[in-house]
C-alpha cells in the first residue's frame, strides 16, 4: 500500500492511498470532541456535527442532503470524545462534488436559528432513546464515574439543559476556538491520482485561514477507583469493570490491544465469550475494550445477565483476570493470539471507508502511518511476560471500579 501526503499552507494535511475501484472514499477530521467543551458546552460537538448540514452561504438543507444522494453517494459525520469527522462514498468521478460539499458544510454554514431549535428538539429524542439502552448508556455513565467532574466522563451527547441554552453564537465561538486547521486531516482511499486530489484540496480548502492551535488539551482528573450500584427496571443486570489506561503514546498500548483481544475481544474464542457464554450459558453479551486517548485510557469489561447469575458471572470473570495476572501464556497460546490480531487488522484494511478513516486518525495524531508489516513485527515483539506485566498493571483488583445495573 502505497501512502502519499500533502501540507497545505494553512496546516491543513491530506493523506491518500490509491485503489482501483469504481467508488471513492474520502473525509475531514478534526481533532476536536467532546473533552473540547467548557462545561455549559456539553453536547456543543455533537450538535455542530448535526447543524452544519442545515445550510450553508449557498445551499439549503436539502441541497445539502441531496448533493451527494443524487449521484448515489453517501455523507455522514461522527463525534467522538476527541474528534469530529465528515466523510463521504462516492463514485470515484464525483471526488470533486464530495470535497467540494465537505468543505462547503465544514466552512460556510450559517447555523439558521429555526434549524438550530428543530435540531436540538431531535438530538432531545437522541438522548432520550439511549436512556432506553441500558447495554448502551453503561459505558457513559462508568466514564462518568472514573471521570468525575471532567470533560473526559461527561456524555458526547450532553444533555437537554444544556442542549437548549445553546445559541448560533455560541456554536460560531465553538468552532472558532476548536476547529485548528493544523489540527485537520483530510484522507483519501480511491482511483484518483494524487496530483489531482491535492489540486481539488488546495481550490477548496486553500483558502481556509490559518487556525494554528496554541495550547494541549489538559490533564484529567485524577483516577480513584469506584464502586456504584443503580437500580433499574430492565429485565437483565448489567455491570462493568475497568480501570484507566494507557493513552495513544505510551509504549504498551498495542499489548494492552493485544490482552484486550484475548480476554473478550471480538472473536468468538475471547477468554470471556468461552467462559460465560459457550461453557456457562449465562450471559448472551460479554466484551472487553479499550479505548486510547490523548493523555488517558479505558479499559473495560461489560457482560448482562440475569441477576441471579451476576455474582457467579462475577467468580468467572475474576477467574479468568486472575490467570491473566499470574500465569503466563504459553508459547502457542501467544502465537495464536498475535496471529488473530495481525488477521483482524489485516480484514479490517479490506473495507475501505474503515481504511480511510485509520489512515486519517493515525496521520492526525501520530503524522505517520505504519506498515501493516511494522505493525505485525510490534505485535510479534510482544512477550507472554510483557502481557502479565500489564494484566498486573491494568487488571489489578485495588486499581478496578464497578457499576451495575440491578
Amino acid at each position: 500500500m502505497v501512502i502519499e501526503t500533502h501540507l497545505l499552507s494553512n496546516g491543513i494535511r491530506i493523506i491518500h492511498t490509491h485503489h482501483h475501484s469504481p467508488v471513492g472514499n474520502c473525509a475531514l477530521i478534526i481533532n476536536t470532541g467532546s473533552r473540547d467543551e467548557a462545561p455549559n458546552e456539553h453536547g456543543m460537538a455533537h450538535f455542530i456535527e448535526h447543524v452544519i448540514f442545515k445550510g450553508t452561504k449557498k445551499r439549503k438543507a436539502f441541497h445539502i442532503l441531496s448533493r451527494l444522494d443524487d449521484v448515489g453517494g453517501e455523507l455522514n459525520a461522527y463525534t467522538t470524545k476527541e474528534e469530529t469527522c465528515i466523510y463521504a462514498s462516492f463514485l470515484k468521478e464525483d471526488y470533486d462534488r464530495a470535497l467540494e460539499l465537505i468543505h462547503d458544510i465544514t466552512f460556510n454554514s450559517i447555523f439558521p436559528n429555526k434549524e438550530l431549535e428543530k435540531e436540538k428538539e431531535v438530538i432531545v429524542d437522541e438522548i432520550n432513546s439511549y436512556k432506553d439502552s441500558p447495554s448502551e448508556l453503561i459505558f457513559d455513565d462508568f466514564e462518568e464515574l472514573i471521570y468525575p467532574n471532567d470533560p473526559m466522563g461527561r456524555n458526547i451527547l450532553g444533555t437537554a439543559e444544556t442542549l437548549r441554552t445553546f445559541t448560533r453564537e455560541d456554536v460560531l465561538r465553538f468552532i472558532a476556538n476548536n476547529y485548528h486547521t493544523d489540527q485537520m486531516v483530510i484522507c483519501s482511499v480511491g482511483n484518483i491520482a494524487f496530483k489531482r486530489l491535492c489540486n481539488l484540496c488546495e481550490r477548496y480548502f486553500g483558502s481556509v485561514k490559518p487556525n494554528l492551535r496554541s495550547q494541549m488539551r489538559r490533564e484529567v482528573t485524577p483516577y480513584v477507583p469506584q464502586q456504584k450500584e443503580v437500580k433499574m427496571d430492565t429485565y437483565q443486570s448489567h455491570m462493568i469493570i475497568g480501570n484507566v489506561a494507557y493513552d495513544l503514546n505510551h509504549p504498551k498500548r498495542l499489548g494492552l490491544h493485544l490482552l484486550n483481544n484475548i480476554l473478550g475481544g471480538p472473536g468468538s474464542n475471547s477468554r470471556l465469550n468461552m467462559s460465560l457464554r459457550e461453557k456457562n450459558g449465562i450471559a448472551y453479551n460479554v466484551e472487553s475494550s479499550y479505548s486510547p486517548y490523548f493523555n488517558t485510557g479505558v479499559f473495560t469489561i461489560y457482560f448482562g445477565t440475569d441477576e441471579e447469575n451476576l455474582a457467579r458471572s462475577m467468580r468467572i470473570i475474576n477467574k479468568e483476570l486472575n490467570l491473566l495476572r499470574n500465569q503466563t501464556m504459553g508459547s502457542l497460546q501467544l502465537h495464536k493470539a498475535q496471529r488473530q490480531l495481525k488477521g483482524q487488522m489485516t480484514i479490517a484494511t479490506e473495507n475501505k471507508e474503515s481504511l480511510m478513516l485509520s489512515l486519517g486518525k493515525s496521520f492526525l495524531l501520530y503524522d505517520k502511518v505504519d506498515a501493516l508489516e511494522t505493525i505485525y513485527q510490534k505485535i510479534d515483539a510482544i512477550t507472554a511476560t510483557d502481557l502479565m506485566e500489564i494484566a498486573n498493571d491494568i487488571l489489578a483488583p485495588e486499581k478496578l471500579s464497578y457499576l451495575t445495573y440491578r
